[in-house]
């Protein structure tokens, strides 16, 4: 079975992961990066400002010959002052 690397990539910088999971399939690979990536999204929107601007955060994929997929994931959290300081209704 194809191992594969699921690299952690958010404003702050890069995570490699050195270990990877070995995988039977292109959707058990689509999986596992979504799980991860929903995990990332969960911990920075509990940990983040109130109103503090947009965020990014990514899973790049690869195996032993190189990148396969990235998935993507960006978020802003709006209050309603927030909203109305930037001019937006």
């Amino acid at each position: 079975m194809p191992r594969y690397y699921f690299d952690l990539r958010d404003d702050k910088g890069i995570a490699l992961d050195e270990e990877g999971l070995e995988l039977a399939s292109p959707r058990a690979v689509r999986a596992e990066a979504a799980k991860s990536l929903a995990d990332m999204a969960r911990d920075a929107v509990l940990s983040a400002p109130p109103a503090g601007g947009r965020q990014t955060m990514a899973i790049d994929v690869r195996d032993a010959s190189g990148p396969v997929m990235q998935l993507t994931f960006w978020f802003e959290i709006e209050t309603p002052a927030s909203r109305s300081q930037s001019g937006d209704h």
